[in-house]
């Protein structure tokens, strides 16, 4: 093949779709394709939720105790995922969900730096419209989603960017909570591929090139979201 001929040849002079033929024959690249967007956007789904609304009650509300969490998002921050990696073992353990999509999924759900990154964007919350909104009768949530939510949209649409990427790309969580072949995604299956069949070069670039599509067309479709939002974080002061 023109992958390891000498002199290397950069374009194969006859191209051909056979090796993604052969990766849909010898794999499962279907099903590990669909483990990686299922994970991906229903983490997305939740750190959203959950890190838009932390980030709102630290940024706009007073409550004893306030600074201190607020430092322990900071520090957790720093902390590498294999300094956890145990006690998340035993949990997912305990829970059963060993093996099980879930088990890469739950371990995401607190991202600090989510959390960090909608606080400060939640800080150019003007105080008055939540007064106003609290005077007309809105309770917390109508006041979160019909005020506050649209003012801090870039910053929500950024945050989901980052974690869908984050994400995909995760593969030391993935290598840890998954085993069976058919729960793999498609970064841990290219990589398994390439234990299996170190010589077959077309075979792993065709799936190293199907990794990469869902990444690249996410960051092209909401490319403008994304910039407007890293642009108002770095603004903000």
């Amino acid at each position: 093949p023109d992958t390891i001929v000498i002199p290397p040849q950069w374009f194969p002079k006859m191209p051909t779709m056979e090796n993604f033929q052969q990766l849909m024959v010898q794999n499962p690249a279907l099903q590990w394709m669909w483990n990686s967007v299922f994970i991906s956007l229903v983490t997305m789904f939740l750190v959203c939720a959950t890190s838009s609304l932390a980030g709102y009650v630290l940024a706009k509300k007073r409550f004893y105790g306030q600074r201190i969490l607020f430092a322990i998002f900071i520090a957790a921050m720093a902390l590498p995922k294999q300094v956890v990696l145990v006690p998340l073992v035993r949990i997912v353990n305990f829970m059963g969900i060993h093996d099980t999509l879930w088990a890469v999924i739950l371990p995401l759900i607190g991202w600090p730096f989510g959390v960090f990154l909608m606080k400060q964007f939640s800080e150019n919350i003007p105080t008055e419209l939540l007064e106003s909104a609290k005077i007309d009768g809105c309770g917390e949530i109508r006041t979160f989603w019909s005020v506050a939510f649209p003012i801090v949209k870039p910053g929500f649409a950024a945050l989901a960017i980052f974690t869908f990427i984050n994400t995909w790309n995760d593969y030391f969580m993935q290598l840890v909570m998954l085993t069976s072949r058919n729960n793999l995604t498609i970064s841990l299956g290219v990589a398994t591929m390439q234990a299996e069949m170190a010589t077959n070069y077309g075979l792993i670039m065709a799936g190293a090139a199907l990794a990469a599509v869902p990444i690249v067309t996410v960051f092209l479709v909401f490319q403008k979201s994304f910039t407007q939002g890293i642009t108002m974080g770095a603004v903000k002061g």
